[in-house]
């Protein structure tokens, strides 16, 4: 994630330094990805207007022992309120938190944003240039941080999941997997974004599609029969019932 957030905003005018475990390690990857290093994660912090934490949850507290946090912080750290933040960092700063997805590594992530008290408008926007440079943002409160992880951070795999079935169900009516995959792929590339730029909510988009008394309108019903809508809100209820228990 770190990696795909370095790949967006090496477009923008933002200059950029990494820190990894150690002095080698931050060199190696720095090279690799065409931007400066630092000789420490102090150093980082020293030189730096913000800091990006881009570091697992189980890892952070470890990460940040020591350090003397006197800048900004933005944290992508799954399930790390403001609140833990702040006690982390050990410091009164600005505190930002993230939510991207796994299409950041496209530059298409859905990230969810918020603040603490101490942001003002000006890192508000700085922040929001960041997170808008590998995909699009929306800002909500922290406490809806758990529900729009279940809609934006666990969906994709649900996505896909349901793209792998209509590819399965092409094969079985003689259609290579590959094929398959390509032409569910396109299409749900291309449904999105005729909701996305259109002006149908996708109940009107499918009542377009499905004819009177046509296959799609019997297709349609079928999956309410056999309970899709319940299932894919049931799927939600157990995801954000997961991330409220962690």
């Amino acid at each position: 994630m770190a990696g795909a957030i370095i790949k967006g905003l090496k477009s923008s005018d933002f200059e950029l330094m990494l820190s990894e475990r150690d002095a080698e390690t931050s060199q190696a990857v720095a090279t690799e990805l065409g931007i400066a290093a630092a000789t420490s994660h102090q150093d980082l912090i020293d030189q730096a207007d913000l800091v990006v934490l881009g570091v697992k949850p189980q890892f952070l507290e470890s990460a940040l022992a020591g350090l003397e946090m006197t800048k900004p912080v933005l944290s992508m750290a799954a399930g790390v309120t403001l609140e833990r933040l702040a006690a982390l960092t050990s410091s009164d700063i600005p505190l930002i938190r993230i939510m991207p997805n796994l299409n950041a590594q496209i530059l298409k992530s859905t990230t969810a944003i918020c603040f603490n008290s101490l942001v003002s408008d000006d890192m508000k926007i700085v922040a929001k240039r960041i997170t808008d440079s590998f995909g699009s943002t929306f800002e909500i409160a922290e406490k809806d941080f758990n529900t729009f992880t279940a809609l934006a951070g666990s969906s994709p795999a649900y996505i896909a999941l349901f793209i792998e079935a209509l590819a399965k169900s092409g094969v079985k009516y003689g259609f290579a997997k590959d094929l398959a995959l390509d032409i569910v792929n396109q299409t749900v590339l291309a449904t999105a974004e005729n909701l996305l730029t259109g002006s149908d909510s996708p109940h009107t988009f499918i009542d377009k599609v499905s004819s009177p008394g046509g296959t799609t309108v019997a297709g349609v019903l079928d999956l309410e029969k056999t309970g899709l809508t319940a299932s894919v809100v049931s799927s939600i209820d157990v995801t954000i019932d997961k991330a409220n228990n962690l």
